[in-house]
């Protein structure tokens, strides 16, 4: 690596105004539009893209990486104040991120969101800076098998998310792998549970529509609920918010989270494919396993949130490394990005680190830019966002139907996707009422797929022969990640329940004493 270089590019980058300019403006509209229902980072990127064709490289994906990296964190501030996740990476946020704003401690969490993005892209940015090469490497020894393996171990941190019980959360798992085989099937095209007819379900139920129905909708229905049997309280945000960034104690706290999720996330998004939404989840169950207090996971902890927003910005250093190194996107983003790379007159891949080694310098300073401008952008409008939640739920409750029916509608500009945000909505709140997990159920439509995918092509490619798998060093790696992490949340979940019934019971005898 030419440090000289590297130095360099770094102090061109950070001493241009207008690189500065179009990062701050790309974080600004990534924060935005992540923060609303249905308007993922992706389509920021793709709807920006023309607006960069005048512009130099390096502005230009200064301009994209910053609504990249906006886009990312910006998700988690819908699913913090409204439990409505703005993108679909910030899933996972919600689970501990609304209960902290329930408890009255909104600010706190975003700021702890922001903080841990911030942390967790830096951290990305700098293992994509020193490691694109090693990584990108073992990345494309990525095949169909290791990929199914990979969709096992993401599948087996359902124990983990499942909450106080076990068997409902696994009955959701399962219901959502029910919903993955609806449409068309992948490979051989065979209709499932339609008919010909049916042409807007040949590709299953859109994942967005579905994601702002299970989580937007159903609590606008639960809140109308409430409403009607008086039993809404009006929150309102006391919360003064002294300082934008947490204090030392609580970084102190959440660092191991922050540097735990930040490395899964920058793995996972080095893999083709694979990405933030996979992502968060795994962050989230490895470091609620491994944590002392597993049973304050979910209840609205500063640590919840820091796991998965770190894994969450990590992503994006991790998948620009096959992006850049090998031509390969990992995710949508980035072969949006790549797309914008080739119209500058670029091939991204192995000849880069070669022929155009200025530019990949560049590339990395401006990620490493983007993150901070999401940062400063974050900073300014903490104290903005906690006064969502002291809107009056009769004025709030419509804006949030409104903003997730429009959000469904815009991905393929298809009514049929209100109807399928409608139905999946009314399907969510019947699970809160009988208290099965929704999470379990995100999970599976996000793997699945994935999984049935990369299953039919392993047997495709080795004749039915299964067996096959196990001469693969690295499936047999995340197979076995996948059993020491179902047995592990066993373990921990009986741990869980079996003391919050002995305090309970205790409970008991101090009310008759």
């Amino acid at each position: 690596m030419d440090f000289n270089l590297l130095i360099t590019s770094y102090a061109s980058v950070f001493t241009n105004l207008e690189v500065i300019l179009m990062t701050l403006i790309g974080a600004l509209g990534g924060i935005l539009l992540g923060a609303i229902p249905g308007m993922t980072a992706t389509m920021g990127v793709a709807l920006l893209v023309p607006f960069s064709f005048g512009m130099d490289l390096i502005p230009a994906v200064g301009l994209l990486l910053g609504i990249y990296c906006g886009g990312m964190y910006g998700g988690s501030i819908s699913a913090i104040l409204i439990h409505t996740p703005g993108t679909p990476s910030a899933a996972a946020t919600l689970i501990d991120g609304y209960p902290m704003t329930q408890k009255g401690q909104a600010g706190l969490a975003l700021s702890v969101a922001m903080f841990a993005s911030f942390c967790g892209g830096v951290i990305g940015a700098l293992i994509m800076t020193f490691a694109s090469p090693v990584i990108a490497r073992a990345a494309m020894r990525f095949n169909s098998g290791e990929m199914f393996m990979l969709a096992i171990f993401g599948l087996s941190v359902i124990i983990a998310i499942s909450g106080k019980s076990v068997v409902k959360g696994l009955i959701s798992g399962f219901f959502g792998m029910v919903l993955c085989t609806v449409g068309l099937d992948p490979t051989n095209g065979i209709a499932r549970f339609i008919n010909r007819s049916q042409v807007s379900l040949y590709e299953g139920f859109a994942f967005i529509p579905a994601l702002i129905g299970m989580f937007a909708v159903a609590e606008v229905i639960a809140g109308v609920e409430r409403i009607v049997r008086g039993e809404e309280k009006h929150l309102v945000s006391h919360e003064k918010i002294k300082r934008v960034l947490p204090d030392g104690g609580t970084i102190k706290k959440i660092w191991p989270n922050i540097l735990s999720g930040a490395v899964i996330g920058t793995f996972v998004g080095a893999i083709p494919g694979a990405g933030g939404d996979i992502a968060v989840f795994v962050s989230y169950g490895a470091n609620k396993s491994f944590s002392r207090h597993p049973e304050l996971w979910g209840t609205g902890i500063p640590n919840g949130v820091a796991s998965t927003e770190s894994a969450n910005n990590g992503c994006s250093g991790g998948a620009m490394i096959p992006l850049l190194a090998l031509g390969v996107p990992g995710d949508a983003v980035t072969a949006v990005l790549l797309g914008a790379f080739i119209m500058k007159g670029i091939q991204p891949g192995p000849m880069m680190y070669v022929t155009e080694l200025p530019t990949v310098y560049g590339v990395f300073a401006a990620l490493m830019l983007a993150n901070l401008a999401m940062l400063l952008i974050g900073c300014a409008g903490v104290r903005f966002f906690t006064k969502i939640v002291s809107v009056e739920k009769t004025i709030l409750y419509p804006i949030i139907l409104v903003v997730s029916l429009l959000g469904a509608f815009s991905i393929n500009k298809n009514v049929f996707d209100i109807g399928v945000c409608v139905g999946f909505g009314v399907f969510g709140w019947l699970m809160n009422k009988y208290e099965f997990p929704l999470s379990p159920i995100l999970l599976t439509l996000i793997l699945g797929p994935m999984c049935e995918q990369n299953y039919v092509r392993f047997m495709n490619l080795n004749h039915g022969d299964f067996t096959q798998i196990f001469h693969s060093p690295i499936a047999m790696a995340f197979l076995s990640l996948a059993v020491l992490s179902i047995l592990y949340s066993v373990w921990n979940q009986n741990k869980i329940n079996k003391a919050e019934a002995a305090r309970k019971a205790a409970e008991r005898e101090a009310a008759q004493a």
